[in-house]
């Protein structure tokens, strides 16, 4: 019932964007956190960005301050993540992630009090150098 599936993932050069998305099925977005997690090849997953609705709280990890956007459509129930300035540290899989427990704006996307108990299977980011 639950889905989420991430896709605009791809191949881009060091300093071009991406735009990913995260459409939500089986659930609304309002009240709950949708995050965004990468996973680098022979790294550990790490959180990017998150976001509460309909308070619009969002965070996100130093590495991609002031390059990452994530916003949301409730309309829609789509997440995204606009990322510009690509790296090529930022190479990674992107998975979407949903934390429907905890009820709380997502101040901080690892902390304590967030509960990810649906995730996408993820999309390939690539980025150039």
């Amino acid at each position: 019932q639950v889905q989420l599936v991430e896709s605009g993932g791809g191949l881009v050069q060091s300093g071009g964007s991406l735009t990913l998305s995260c459409a939500v099925s089986g659930f609304r977005l309002p009240y709950n956190a949708i995050a965004w997690f990468r996973q680098a090849a022979g790294k550990e997953r790490e959180a990017v960005s998150c976001i509460s609705t309909p308070d619009d709280i969002t965070d996100y990890a130093d590495s991609v301050k002031g390059r990452f956007t994530i916003s949301s459509d409730n309309a829609k129930n789509t997440v995204y993540l606009q990322m510009n300035s690509l790296k090529p540290e930022d190479t990674a899989v992107y998975y979407c992630a949903a934390d429907t427990r905890s009820h709380r704006p997502a101040y901080s996307c690892s902390g304590p009090l967030m509960d990810y108990n649906y995730w996408g299977q993820g999309t390939q980011v690539t980025v150039s150098s």
